[in-house]
């Protein structure tokens, strides 16, 4: 059975799945874009757009759907193109890598808006899908109400200051855990790795959580939580492909071509270019960014929110600053997180979500310890807890 296939099968009595002709165009052929609309209707809804790109948007948030219907949200997801059941051209081929191109997603989530009726709308980008919010802004400002943007990210020039937060922390602090890491990289440790799973510790769980594991990988056990985190944050010589979950073999075109995921290292420690450096012979070659992002914030009349995580090492929190000096009505809410409230912290994201469809956007950078406090919910959201369960355990073996 085709992954597309699978994905039809495995999305079966979806509650609220629709679909809308996409014409073909100078890019590609016609397609049936599916995407879900859930909970009471509004004359303003709220379209939720995860990262990636390559996340699915149809089968992964079933659960965040079904809380965000209970808080009242007239709540969208448009599956992204080339992903899951938009992955295909009517005859069942893969859409063509020309047609993955922001501007052509963001024309997506206005071609659902006008299937359904809807004037404007919500957006709440995560990450990536906080670009293509900005895109639909700058390319359709009519269309939106609001925007929350989790975890913004703005250009790829952008990586000087992943890089500066990066090696902040692990390369030239002068604390124990960078330390530990600068031991690890002069024993041999690939740097990419240590870079991967460092980044990915710190941004779930803290020191608290990184600390221990470098220490188990100090004494030379490369143990489950280590395992896992590599499998979790690593990109190999293959690219991942888990129908409606993550496609980014196809939609990954968008992420190198137009947002510089191909970048050429600096020749210093812990570079973020390394990440997906592996993969990059695979996908075309970084051409431009679609849109200025920078110029298009400073034009945006609707209220906006930046939803930044304390420990985001890959939108660091100086990108939500600087958007939101520029937006003429922005409110900055910083959470203790890392990167992705959409993954990490859903709770959070739905209540500040909450308080923007109600007007009270002004009032959340006073609210961030309660959204904090909110129940943290979803896998990747207690991953910490199974690594810190994991590496208590390495550590009852390690001492017997």
């Amino acid at each position: 059975m085709t992954g597309p296939r699978v994905v039809s099968v495995l999305a079966a009595g979806t509650p609220g799945l629709r679909r809308v002709r996409r014409p073909d165009d100078d890019d590609g052929p016609a397609f049936e874009l599916a995407y879900v609309r859930i909970g009471p209707r509004t004359g303003t809804p709220t379209v939720v757009i995860p990262g990636g790109p390559g996340l699915g948007s149809v089968l992964p948030y079933r659960g965040l759907r079904r809380r965000a219907a209970r808080r009242g949200l007239d709540l969208i997801m448009v599956e992204h193109r080339g992903v899951g059941l938009s992955r295909t051209d009517l005859a069942g081929r893969d859409l063509p890598v020309s047609a993955m191109r922001v501007a052509a997603v963001a024309d997506d989530i206005a071609a659902v808006l006008d299937r359904e009726g809807v004037e404007s709308a919500v957006l709440a980008g995560s990450s990536y899908g906080s670009y293509v919010a900005s895109c639909v802004g700058a390319r359709h400002p009519g269309r939106v109400a609001g925007m929350l943007l989790d975890s913004a990210l703005q250009s790829a020039a952008d990586i000087g200051l992943e890089r500066q937060a990066v090696r902040s922390l692990f390369w030239e602090a002068d604390t124990a855990i960078a330390a530990d890491v600068r031991r690890l990289h002069a024993a041999g440790v690939d740097e990419r790795r240590l870079l991967d799973v460092v980044r990915a510790a710190y941004e779930l769980g803290g020191p608290g959580l990184l600390g221990p594991l470098l220490r188990e990988r100090l004494r030379g056990q490369r143990g489950p939580a280590w395992r896992v985190l590599d499998a979790y944050a690593s990109r190999d010589d293959s690219i991942a492909h888990v129908p409606g979950v993550y496609e980014f073999d196809l939609a990954g075109v968008i992420g190198f071509r137009e947002l510089g995921y191909g970048a050429p290292a600096d020749g210093l420690p812990l570079d973020p270019a390394l990440t997906y450096a592996p993969i990059a012979h695979l996908f075309p070659a970084f051409e431009s960014e679609p849109v200025d992002l920078r110029r298009e914030a400073a034009r945006f009349t609707w209220p906006v929110v930046l939803l930044s995580g304390t420990r985001d090492l890959r939108t660091p929190p100086g990108i939500a600053e600087r958007v939101a000096e520029l937006a003429p009505d922005a409110a900055l809410v910083r959470i203790e997180n890392g990167h992705s409230a959409l993954e990490t912290h859903p709770e959070a994201l739905l209540g500040a979500l909450a308080a923007l469809t109600a007007g009270r956007h002004r009032q959340l950078p006073g609210r961030a310890a309660e959204l904090d406090g909110l129940p943290r919910r979803g896998m990747v959201a207690r991953l910490p807890e199974l690594l810190g369960l994991l590496l208590r355990a390495e550590g009852t073996v390690a001492r017997r």
